[in-house]
C-alpha cells in the first residue's frame, strides 16, 4: 500500500470508529460466539517464565545479559585449564623422549614406508605372475595335504 493510502486507512471514520483497532464483531449481534486470543505455547511454558523472570531479575540487580551465572563460569573456566594442562603434558612428552624411543620411532617410520612401497610394486606387478604365484601356493598346500 503507499503511504498516503495507509494513512487513509488509519484515519478514523466519520462515525467514530477505526477501522483497524476495532473489528466489526463486536457491534454485531450478541449471539456471535466472540474469538479469543490464542495463547503463545513459548510464553506459555514453564521453562520461558522461569527464564524471563531471571532476565528481570538480573536488570533489577544490574547485572548484564552477557554476564553468565556462577557456575557456568566456573565450569568453563575448569575446562579452559584441563585443555591447557593436557597440552602441556603432551608437549613435555615429546620433549622428553629419549634417543632410544626417537631412534625406535624413525625405525617404524621407515619400516612402514618400505611396506607401503613393497605394496605399490605388488600391485605394479604383470596378472600373469599373480596368477603363477596363487598356482604354486596351491600346488604346495595339496602337495602337503597328500603327504599327510
Amino acid at each position: 500500500l503507499p503511504a498516503s493510502m495507509y494513512t487513509e486507512i488509519q484515519r478514523e471514520r466519520p462515525d467514530g470508529r477505526n477501522i483497524l483497532t476495532h473489528p466489526d464483531y463486536i457491534d454485531g449481534n450478541p449471539d456471535l460466539i466472540k474469538p479469543k486470543k490464542l495463547l503463545n505455547p513459548v510464553k506459555a511454558s514453564k521453562s520461558h517464565q522461569e527464564l524471563h523472570r531471571e532476565l528481570l531479575m538480573n536488570h533489577k540487580r544490574g547485572l548484564g545479559v552477557e554476564s553468565k551465572p556462577e557456575l557456568q563460569r566456573v565450569l568453563e573456566h575448569r575446562r579452559r585449564d584441563l585443555l591447557i594442562k593436557q597440552k602441556k603434558e603432551e608437549e613435555e612428552a615429546k620433549k622428553l623422549q629419549s634417543p632410544f624411543e626417537k631412534e625406535l620411532l624413525k625405525r617404524h617410520q621407515r619400516l612402514d614406508q618400505l611396506e607401503k612401497e613393497q605394496e605399490k610394486q605388488e600391485d605394479h606387478a604383470p596378472e600373469f605372475i599373480k596368477v603363477k604365484e596363487n598356482l604354486r601356493r596351491t600346488s604346495t598346500v595339496t602337495g602337503d595335504e597328500k603327504a599327510a
